[in-house]
């Protein structure tokens, strides 16, 4: 019974995950992702009572991949500098293994910006420590004073860009050669952390 559960769920978060890529969260509809899931509305309603649930156990499926390390990480005594190369990689891996997300997150912050805020304040709420983390390496002299925000925000900005901006980067830069785009996503991780450390040390 429980591996029936099991894949019953599983399926639905993929029929969900499906038609939230296509229509956006307003967009899509209960009887909608059923229908692609291969069961009854009722059946969708009682895995999950609501759009609202549904839409958020689709977004936290995957950014939970990361948030366990992202936490263990930012927990841990590491120094900002020994972290940045791990939250840049396991990051941008995310969204590579998850490419709708950009997407996702843009439509919802242009419709409901408030529950992706309270969606990331719940669950992403140890960011204080990370700001710790940049102002003591700034008291030890190993990077320059800066606004400890504006370090995360231009790791956050260089990483996810290529993702949202894939219409246009793919086929302007890459003249549609899905090969080469796949490879300079990968080859971000490193060209992030080197323009990062680059722009931040002393």
């Amino acid at each position: 019974m429980t591996d029936i559960s099991s894949n019953t769920e599983k399926c639905i978060l993929d029929a969900a995950r499906k038609v939230f890529i296509e229509k956006g969260k307003e967009g899509a509809r209960m009887q909608e992702i059923a229908d692609e899931a291969g069961i009854n509305k009722a059946l969708l309603h009682y895995y999950f009572r609501n759009k609202q649930r549904l839409f958020e156990a689709v977004f936290m499926e995957a950014f939970g991949k990361f948030l366990p390390q992202f936490r263990m990480i930012i927990e841990s005594e590491k120094s900002f500098l020994e972290v940045l190369p791990f939250f840049i990689e396991n990051y941008i891996n995310v969204i590579l293994e998850n490419p709708y997300l950009p997407g996702f997150i843009l439509h919802e912050l242009s419709h409901n910006p408030e529950n992706l805020a309270g969606l990331f304040e719940q669950k992403v709420n140890n960011i204080h420590l990370l700001l710790a983390k940049i102002t003591e390496e700034m008291q030890r002299g190993t990077i320059r004073e800066l606004d400890p925000r504006q370090v995360i925000v231009n790791v956050l900005g260089l990483c996810v860009f290529p993702f949202v901006a894939r219409p246009i980067i793919q086929k302007v830069i890459f003249e549609g050669d899905e090969v080469a785009y796949q490879d300079f996503l990968t080859a971000r991780k490193t060209e992030v952390y080197q323009f990062i450390y680059n722009s931040i040390k002393a």
